[in-house]
């Protein structure tokens, strides 16, 4: 189980007390950061975000609104005397901007930080409980979203229906990967007499800035929570595809196309004061739509 916590939720500048694009996922053991708009460190503290599991930080892509205050945050948590590994993973660029800032400050970090370029659709990071994917969408500079997936085995062993079977523990883990048992004397024991099948993994999907492009949907299929932007309004559609964005209708389809449970919806455009309409018309499209507010939590 893991808990996505909004920390920004416009689109390039902050306005109407909305702050640019920063979420951050936590698990019970490790913290991730998924991009790192102006003021992302403000938000932190706002909403009494623990940095001391935060180990790995996506960057979706180069605009500023989505990673300007990545080189403060770094700094912060330097000055805050920080020794454990932070690895960011972004566009191949991201080392280069990062680093000259660092140099031009005479900054020397009191912890290692790793550059990890994005590419293809790959997975790119896990822990022992996490994987994290990356996938390309279609912006007007190179751009990715993460895909977030729980690591469980399809079983999980049932104490008492194994004891009379004396299988040793070091076996357990095959047990919970489905595997039968075989026992000294070649008694086949099978799985399902000894193990209870373990509920669905989570997964949750972060769809970075993007025009509508329905193959998203293949991608994010079927996960529990969606992210994926609302620029405009459904009346705004053709300014949405020149500025490689996309609208509330749109985001809806995406969400219905792609089978998904929940779909959170932000990167709200600074016209916008009020954010009642956005959720109104993609609930027209799909129904289970919540808004990205800022200190919105949604566990997973």
């Amino acid at each position: 189980m893991f808990a996505v916590t909004i920390l920004g939720c416009n689109s390039a500048i902050p306005a109407h007390g909305r702050n640019p694009t920063a979420q951050i996922l936590q698990t019970q053991d490790h913290s991730f950061l998924i991009d790192c708009g102006e003021g992302t460190q403000m938000q932190i503290a706002k909403y009494k975000v623990k940095l001391n599991k935060l180990s790995h930080i996506f960057i979706s892509h180069l605009h500023g609104d989505h990673y300007f205050g990545l080189v403060g945050l770094l700094s912060s948590m330097s000055l805050l005397n920080r020794t454990h590994d932070i690895h960011i993973y972004g566009p191949s660029l991201i080392k280069d901007i990062i680093t000259l800032q660092l140099n031009v400050s005479k900054t020397i970090l009191s912890y290692p930080l790793h550059f990890h370029p994005l590419g293809e659709n790959t997975m790119i990071a896990e822990t022992n409980k996490i994987s994290i994917e990356s996938f390309r969408v279609d912006h007007d500079i190179d751009c990715w979203g993460f895909l977030f997936r729980e690591k469980k085995n399809p079983r999980s062993v049932d104490p008492e229906k194994v004891k009379p079977f004396e299988i040793p523990s070091s076996f357990y883990d095959k047990l919970q990967k489905g595997e039968n048992y075989t026992t000294k004397k070649g008694t086949i024991i099978l799985n399902e007499e000894v193990t209870i099948a373990n509920s669905a993994s989570k997964s949750y999907a972060f769809c970075a800035d993007t025009i509508y492009r329905e193959s998203i949907a293949s991608i994010v299929k079927e996960v529990d929570l969606l992210y994926y932007e609302t620029t405009y309004l459904k009346d705004q559609e053709e300014k949405a595809a020149a500025r490689f964005h996309s609208t509330t209708i749109q985001a809806g389809r995406i969400a219905k196309l792609a089978n998904v449970k929940r779909l959170i919806i932000g990167h709200y455009s600074s016209r916008y004061e009020s954010i009642d309409v956005f959720l109104e018309e993609t609930k027209e499209i799909f129904d289970n739509t919540v808004l990205a507010i800022e200190g919105s939590c949604f566990s997973v």
